[in-house]
């Protein structure tokens, strides 16, 4: 089936965003070169790029270099996040190959990190001093869910609400932004700013989401399931059930909680999840949130982006089930 043309300009777009980005990673020696190009170099959705393209379709001209600094914000922020995290997490992998850290050591891992964070703030510097806001408090937010992540829930705090707050702002917060930034590159409403930012806060809970779920039921699509609950990472499906304290749930709740470090014990635990019910509402929370990051789109002015926009809501629930 032939692509639209708004899928054929999305594509064009992408193809040149993606020749541009390995070119910003160009450091002045071939090894932090070859450090700050391993991330990207491995692939990846460009889920944030390829919303700030959406996002500038509802505005007016707009200055094809200013939307590539506005995404190139977006995915330079995300991939040096992504340095951090591993470290953080003592990965060995990142998107199938091995990570920085494992092959450089950590220090070389957040360095790496930190040079890219530079790179995003060279390029958001020539977008001007809203884009620089903006961005400063993006960054704060992501900087403080993963504090919020890595200290936990206090002794008073409600665990579920706890993660939907790290989430919003380890996630939610650069999706959101880069919404906001495609709408500012093309000059949108106030109305229209505030309705993309909305969208892209709801949508990045579904995506972290939709993750959670696919941790669990993922059998082909070529993510590893059980590897969040193997190491002991929270999801959506865990926290409803603990929340529950059913005391039925005991025994389950018992396998979880302890060493998964087999496969006959994680495939055991996976099995007992994938059959209880708490996975079916798990889902209905995932559908739930879609259908309010699409009502956050009602104020957008109909057309291919906005029904592009709705899809993507489609397509985070649907590759859940």
């Amino acid at each position: 089936m032939a692509e639209s043309p708004l899928e054929d300009q999305l594509t064009g777009l992408l193809e040149t965003f993606e020749e541009r980005l390995v070119d910003v990673a160009v450091a002045n020696s071939p090894f932090v070169t070859e450090a700050a190009r391993h991330i990207i170099s491995a692939g990846g959705k460009r889920f944030r790029p390829l919303l700030v393209f959406l996002a500038s379709r509802f505005g007016g001209h707009v200055e094809r270099d200013d939307l590539m600094r506005a995404a190139m914000v977006m995915e330079l922020t995300h991939v040096a996040s992504l340095y951090h995290d591993d470290v953080m997490d003592v990965a060995d992998l990142r998107r199938g190959a091995p990570s920085a850290n494992r092959l450089w050591g950590n220090s070389v891992a957040i360095l790496v990190g930190d040079f890219l964070f530079a790179r995003a703030s060279t390029t958001v510097a020539e977008l001007g001093v809203e884009y620089v806001h903006l961005q400063a408090e993006t960054f704060a937010r992501l900087v403080q869910g993963q504090i919020a992540e890595t200290k936990g829930p206090g002794e008073h705090d409600d665990p579920l609400r706890h993660y939907l707050d790290v989430i919003a702002d380890k996630t939610g917060s650069l999706i959101a932004a880069s919404a906001r930034f495609g709408g500012m590159v093309s000059g949108a409403s106030p109305e229209v700013l505030d309705a993309l930012t909305a969208f892209g806060e709801e949508v990045g809970l579904v995506f972290q989401l939709s993750d959670d779920l696919i941790d669990i039921t993922s059998e082909s699509t070529g993510k590893t399931p059980g590897t969040d609950l193997r190491e002991g990472v929270p999801t959506l499906p865990v926290l409803m059930l603990r929340a529950d304290a059913d005391p039925a749930d005991a025994d389950l709740l018992a396998l979880i909680g302890g060493d998964l470090s087999s496969d006959e014990s994680l495939a055991s635990a996976l099995s007992a999840l994938r059959a209880h019910p708490v996975m079916g509402r798990a889902l209905e929370e995932v559908k739930r949130r879609a259908e309010l990051a699409r009502a956050h789109l009602a104020p957008l002015p109909a057309g291919d982006a906005k029904e592009a926009l709705l899809k993507v809501c489609t397509d985070l629930v649907e590759r859940t089930i």
